[in-house]
C-alpha cells in the first residue's frame, strides 16, 4: 500500500489541459478587457454595471471558451457575449415606462468644457439612431470593428452593415445641420 502511494505517477491529462485553457483565457481577457469596459460603459452609463457586465461576460467566455475556434476572432466573440449579457439585463426586469415628450428634463450640470457638451450632443444624436442604424456605427467608431466583424457579430451580411453604416452616417449628419440650422434661428440669424 505503502509502496503504491509512493510510486511515480503519470502526469494528469486533464491538469494540462486545464492550465493551457487558463493561459489561453488570462491572455485574451487581458488583451480585451479595456475594450470590454469601455463598450459596457458606452451601453450603460454606469461604471458599477459595466464592470458587471465586463464580469459576467468573463465568466460565460470561460465556461464557452472551448468553443472559440479561432483566437483572431476573439474581440468579436466577447462583444457579441457582451452584447448579449448586456439584453439579459432587460429581460430580467420590468421597468414603468413613461413617454419622454411628456416630461421637461433640466440638465443641472453646468458645462465648462465646450466639447463634452458637443460630445454629449453628438451622443444624444446617435442614441436618437433606430437600433439598426445605432448599433453597427457604435460597433464601428467606439468598437473599432470592421465591416466584416460588425457582420458577424450582428449576424448580417457585410452588404447590410455597410448600407446601414452609410445611413446612420447620413441621418447623423442631417440631425447635427438640423440642429445648428434650429439653433442659429433662435440665436437671431435667418
Amino acid at each position: 500500500m505503502i509502496k503504491q502511494f509512493f510510486r511515480k505517477k503519470k502526469p494528469d491529462a486533464s491538469v494540462s489541459v486545464d492550465m493551457n485553457k487558463q493561459r489561453r483565457y488570462e491572455a485574451l481577457v487581458r488583451a480585451w478587457h479595456r475594450d470590454l469596459y469601455r463598450y459596457a460603459y458606452w451601453l450603460c452609463h454606469d461604471q458599477h454595471i459595466a464592470e458587471d457586465l465586463v464580469q459576467e461576460t468573463c465568466l460565460r467566455a470561460w465556461r464557452s471558451l472551448d468553443s472559440l475556434q479561432d483566437d483572431r476572432a476573439a474581440k468579436a466573440w466577447l462583444i457579441t457575449i457582451l452584447r448579449r449579457e448586456n439584453a439579459r439585463r432587460f429581460e430580467r426586469k420590468q421597468f414603468d415606462l413613461v413617454d419622454i415628450d411628456d416630461y421637461a428634463i433640466a440638465d443641472t450640470h453646468q458645462q465648462d468644457n465646450e466639447m463634452e457638451l458637443e460630445q454629449q450632443q453628438l451622443h444624444r444624436q446617435i442614441m436618437k439612431l433606430t437600433p439598426e442604424y445605432r448599433e453597427p456605427l457604435v460597433l464601428q467608431v467606439m468598437a473599432g470593428f470592421s465591416g466584416d466583424e460588425i457582420a458577424e457579430i450582428l449576424d448580417l451580411n457585410r452588404n447590410t452593415v455597410m448600407t446601414r453604416l452609410f445611413r446612420a452616417r447620413n441621418q447623423l449628419k442631417e440631425q447635427l445641420e438640423k440642429q445648428s440650422e434650429q439653433r442659429g434661428h433662435h440665436n437671431g440669424r435667418s
